[in-house]
């Protein structure tokens, strides 16, 4: 067995950087006030039953609300949608003034222009270092849009090459049977 070696913070950052990362909100509504919070660690889990999982940071003054009330919705962002992002991703800001929203059927925002939304009650939390692994079931789903993806790539925000025809977005994908 080889010693463990130990990995700087941030190269750990900047390797993983190179991962391109769609962008999400993940809202909330504690009875009062709606909360959200811009995040990257964003996926889906499993088919059967629908599941997806969200890691927020264990500082994160957003996530003990959204775990107290048990249900939350999941915005995926368009390319456009840079500036909600931001909003979402500072500490201390009404983050709400400035982005318009509708009630998913959980009660958490559904935020004006995403590409589309996934509403879920909380299943279940595991600890992983300084965040949280958070796991929701799927209770409802949003309408999908064609829009492009507000996408994160080495610190910035990026964009995706328009595909030329249904037949070449095909071609180049292989998809193995673990494919979700």
């Amino acid at each position: 067995m080889t010693a463990m070696t130990e990995i700087d913070p941030a190269r750990f950052r900047s390797v993983l950087g190179h991962f391109c990362t769609g962008v999400a909100v993940v809202t909330g509504h504690d009875g009062t006030a709606p909360v959200g919070f811009a995040c990257q660690s964003f996926a889906a889990v499993s088919l059967e039953p629908p599941l997806v999982l969200f890691c927020p940071a264990k500082t994160s003054r957003t996530w003990p609300v959204l775990e107290s009330s048990g249900v939350f919705a999941v915005n995926v962002l368009a390319d456009e949608q840079r500036e909600v992002s931001a909003v979402f991703g500072a500490r201390g800001t009404d983050k709400f003034a400035t982005a318009p929203w509708t009630p998913a059927p959980s009660g958490s925002p559904l935020l004006d222009g995403a590409l589309t939304w996934i509403d879920c009650a909380l299943e279940a939390v595991h600890t992983a270092g300084d965040h949280y692994v958070v796991i929701g079931r799927v209770t409802a789903l949003g309408d999908v849009s064609d829009a492009r993806p507000l996408l994160f790539h080495r610190g910035r925000y990026t964009v995706t090459e328009p595909v030329p025809d249904a037949l070449a977005a095909l071609r180049p994908w292989p998809r193995p049977d673990d494919w979700l």
